[in-house]
């Protein structure tokens, strides 16, 4: 049966390739959108992602994301050392500082000012240079897409110079990150040294980066920090996770999103079941001489469902192979603005979800005329 339920559906080659593309239309719409939105929340916490030596973030009570900052006195890093179960404590430096290059080039960039001894909050993958590097005086180390941004056309080479806040930056390292939001150059310093990058300012702590001690509850650390501090102290997957509610619930990125998405599902929902739907118009002929010949409703709706399920396959594949080779063209293409995104598998499981729905509509469309078709109609 099987065998005839895809022979009378590839009979027409207009109309079942018309299935399949509106299914893979709408796999596509909704796993690219759905993929850029994800990469989107992603790049709000960039940094979060980048720095994992730490297990606790410590900030301003009134700071509501990793981006606006309200900066502390430099007195909280002794206040988070002196909590017990704290094994350790260090300064962060998080802000913009804007940047010159020799032949004016300028750009605004992202600045961040790890600990001096440690250099705890260094970026881990280095793709020219050494994190020790950044002890040497004037020394940064600046992300490869922002090393493209100030020196366009250029090749990666050391020991270039910026001009931030008229004094002089060397470049003794070149690294990969996690890319921002913002598409600005990534900069790395020693915390002492993005002092004086950027303009005066009576506080300049940022964050302090916390270790808890072997054995020590993270969540109790926090509160304990919270109750001797008076600071906000989050772990780092909770503050991951603040910082991507904040962007949720005070930007209109989730409904612009939404909406696509919806619009991908009616849009693939209606060519699908439309399409699905005059094709098994086409065929009551032969669905009533099968009835005809003693085959039950129940393989009938086997033969439906087979039919629907083998457009779903065909289009989810088609779908998503075009959406992950959509985001593969933009890496390799190097565009900025979805470099680092891709389509992860709980996107796929969305997707599959959501084309299961729409041949389930269109195969529900169909079912009831097939149902009710009396064997007799066939010989009038």
């Amino acid at each position: 049966m099987n065998w005839l339920a895809w022979k009378m559906l590839t009979g027409d080659a207009a109309k079942y390739l018309g299935i399949v593309f509106g299914v893979a239309f709408g796999s596509l719409l909704i796993a690219q959108q759905s993929a850029i939105f994800v990469g989107l929340m992603r790049r709000t916490s960039s940094q979060i992602i980048d720095i994992t030596e730490a297990d606790i973030w410590v900030m301003d009570e009134a700071q509501q994301n990793i981006d606006e900052i309200r900066p502390m006195p430099e007195t909280r890093l002794h206040q988070v050392r002196g909590v017990s179960g704290v094994q350790w404590a260090v300064r962060l430096y998080k802000g913009l500082v804007r940047c010159r290059t020799s032949d004016g080039n300028f750009r605004q960039s992202i600045m961040i000012g790890v600990d001096d001894t440690s250099l705890v909050g260094a970026p881990r993958s280095m793709l020219q240079g050494s994190v020790a590097d950044l002890r040497r005086p004037d020394g940064v180390i600046i992300d490869a897409a922002g090393y493209r941004q100030l020196f366009p056309g250029q090749p990666m080479e050391l020991g270039r110079t910026l001009d931030m806040n008229d004094r002089r930056a060397v470049v003794v390292g070149i690294c990969d990150v996690t890319p921002p939001f913002q598409t600005f150059p990534v900069i790395y310093t020693r915390y002492s040294q993005a002092t004086l990058f950027i303009p005066a300012e009576r506080n300049t702590l940022s964050f302090v980066l916390a270790k808890a001690k072997p054995g020590v509850s993270i969540p109790r650390l926090c509160r304990q920090i919270r109750l001797a501090t008076g600071l906000k102290a989050m772990s780092w997957d909770d503050f991951f996770w603040f910082n991507v509610k904040y962007y949720l619930t005070h930007t209109g990125i989730p409904v612009n999103f939404g909406i696509t998405v919806m619009l991908g599902f009616i849009v693939g929902a209606a060519i699908a079941g439309q399409t699905f739907y005059l094709f098994t118009l086409e065929n009551l002929k032969q669905f009533g001489s099968l009835k005809a010949m003693g085959v039950d409703n129940l393989h009938l709706i086997g033969m439906i469902l087979f039919q629907a399920a083998a457009v779903g396959i065909m289009g989810f594949g088609i779908g998503i192979g075009l959406a992950a080779s959509f985001f593969e063209i933009m890496e390799i293409s190097g565009q900025a603005d979805l470099r680092g995104m891709y389509v992860p598998w709980q996107v796929i499981a969305i997707t599959g979800t959501a084309v299961s729905v729409i041949v389930t509509i269109a195969s529900l469309l169909s079912l009831r005329k097939v149902l009710v078709l009396e064997p007799a109609m066939v010989f009038k």
